[in-house]
């Protein structure tokens, strides 16, 4: 969201527990939030929850999905930046208790405003009622989103439904069964799906750019009933439920597939909102950089994880992130290949830096695309009889591309700082949906149906350049039993969806994170011998315990009815 009304963000000084907001800007509720118009001042207060630190700009973006069978931090210790990422923290650690902090925030947000919002409603105008239904519906799907955060992330939470519960003594509070916080969220979300309007059919709202629309929340709900359905609680019933879901949103014809894959990274490289495929994303934008966070709602997507940089316009990029070559290797291994022998997966060369940018020894001059190493292309580094000191160079030098900042930001979205961009980070795709229709079907009917078939189709036929609704053989699967077109949608997941946050928390839900981890650190090591010192995570990650985050320690011992997460 392009905020221009900063005085109205909600913001929080934190007491004795977490759960416990007191906001310091009460903006006397009695006088205000009595229009439409002022309703919708405050709600985007509610949005710019999405720009903080430990939410979107960095932590559930960046940080906490980092570790996972297709990426790793850059580096092979557990100091500094390279702590969460290796999964080597413990209850302790000041970023897992930032997120849990600003979500709850978020929550008190969301509650605050519907609340006051409800006093009001009745006073509107028949127009402003129009307008604050819709507002309302907004602000339950956001409080939805935070509490599929805070379940999916932390399990065993407190389920605050009123900004009086959060007033609440820490030691009075309980956690709520995590099947009752799905209920919660499920009951906000059908009443957003009931009162928003599609994007494309929305006349009342001046601009819906970044907002909430009726096919984000059927988008989101669909991934809920997925997560619900896998593991920790594992209700396959939810599968029906989340296939008959995506179903709406696909025979609506409201949201569709972007006909190239690369103009996605263009979009949200520049700001550019095109609400066909993007059904939730955050949108950073600060003209210039004061320093102080909570006044720059810039972020780190393609600092921390884009192609490294130096002597660029922005000074550099770190690009913390680093692809797991096997990962690469397989994937361009079982890709259709063009005459030439290159993989028709355009998806393939538009998420893989197989360079850096850096100084021309030879020119001197700064900022220039270069290969990752001068001894062997990435290509040839990937082969089992490459030398060692090329494996090594390509085991911690392959980046994520989709944020290439030097290939896609244009002048007018181009910050000049080593850390900040403005560039988006999408939460949701269409493209998510299709996948979890796909999957869905697949595991409600015990095998694939056509439909399932067409949705994944359809996504592999738009990664391969192809026309969506054409089937073609090169990219189109077909005569897959049940285990077949699981591992299928799986696989499909990690190459439409890679590097942008959803691969830890699917791998998860599969009940198959740890065992991906160990599966991963094989064939690193038996395709580079001392592959496995650069893949720090597997040493740390542990069954029945990294599936969930730790609930914060202090927050723990304040609120003394509450158990620690397995494991830690």
């Amino acid at each position: 969201m392009k905020y221009s009304i900063w005085l109205l963000a909600s913001l929080f000084a934190f007491s004795s527990c977490s759960l416990d907001e007191n906001n310091y800007v009460e903006m006397e509720k009695d006088n205000y939030m009595n229009t439409a118009s002022e309703a919708q001042n405050v709600l985007y207060g509610v949005y710019r929850n999405f720009v903080e630190e430990a939410m979107y700009r960095y932590h559930l973006s960046l940080l906490f999905t980092l570790p996972s069978d297709i990426a790793k931090c850059t580096g092979n210790t557990t100091e500094g930046k390279r702590l969460v990422p290796s999964n080597s923290y413990t209850s302790t650690q000041d970023e897992v208790r930032a997120t849990w902090q600003s979500l709850y925030g978020a929550v008190y947000d969301s509650n605050d405003f519907i609340e006051t919002l409800s006093a009001r409603f009745n006073k509107f105008s028949d127009k402003d009622k129009s307008l604050a239904t819709i507002y309302m519906a907004e602000a339950r799907a956001l409080r939805a989103l935070f509490y599929f955060e805070l379940v999916r992330w932390y399990g065993n939470i407190a389920l605050i439904t009123s900004t009086q519960q959060s007033y609440q003594n820490p030691s009075t509070y309980t956690q709520a069964d995590p099947v009752d916080v799905y209920k919660f969220i499920e009951q906000d979300l059908l009443y957003a799906i009931e009162n928003l309007p599609y994007a494309v059919d929305d006349n009342l709202r001046s601009d819906n750019s970044f907002r909430f629309s009726k096919g984000s929340a059927i988008g989101l709900l669909t991934k809920v009933y997925a997560t619900w359905a896998g593991y920790p609680i594992n209700d396959t019933s939810k599968w029906e439920a989340a296939a008959k879901t995506a179903k709406v949103l696909v025979e609506s014809g409201k949201h569709k597939l972007l006909d190239d894959y690369e103009q996605l990274w263009k979009n949200t490289c520049n700001g550019v909102w095109d609400n066909s495929e993007s059904l939730i994303e955050v949108s950073f934008y600060s003209p210039a950089i004061t320093g102080v966070a909570a006044s720059d709602p810039s972020g780190r997507i393609g600092k921390w994880n884009g192609v490294a940089a130096s002597g660029i316009k922005g000074v550099r990029n770190d690009g913390n992130w680093r692809i797991i070559p096997t990962f690469i290797r397989d994937w361009r291994d079982v890709s259709p290949k063009n005459d030439d022998g290159t993989p028709m997966d355009r998806r393939y060369s538009i998420s893989i830096a197989d360079y850096k940018y850096g100084k021309n020894e030879t020119t001197g001059e700064n900022g220039v695309k270069l290969p990752i190493s001068s001894k062997a292309t990435m290509d040839e580094a990937l082969e089992d009889d490459a030398k060692n000191d090329v494996k090594k160079a390509y085991m911690d030098g392959i980046t994520p591309a989709k944020w290439d900042t030097e290939k896609y930001v244009n002048d007018a979205n181009y910050i000049v700082d080593a850390n900040l961009s403005n560039i988006n980070w999408y939460i949701l795709r269409y493209a998510d949906v299709l996948l979890l229709y796909a999957e869905a079907m697949n595991e409600w009917k015990q095998g694939p149906t056509s439909e399932a078939y067409e949705a994944i189709n359809m996504v592999r036929r738009r990664g391969m350049g192809l026309p969506v609704d054409m089937p073609n053989t090169k990219s189109d699967l077909a005569g897959l039993d049940y285990n077949g077109f699981r591992d299928a949608v799986r696989i499909e997941r990690a190459y439409e969806l890679a590097f942008e946050g959803h691969r830890r928390q699917d791998l998860i839900r599969w009940g198959i994170y740890v065992d991906a981890i160990q599966d991963t650190f094989n064939d690193i090591v038996n395709w580079y011998s001392d592959g496995g010192e650069f893949y720090i995570c597997y040493e740390y990650t542990k069954k029945n315990k990294h599936e969930l985050l730790p609930i914060p320690q202090r927050d723990k011992d304040l609120m003394t009815k509450f158990n620690q997460n397995p494991g830690w």
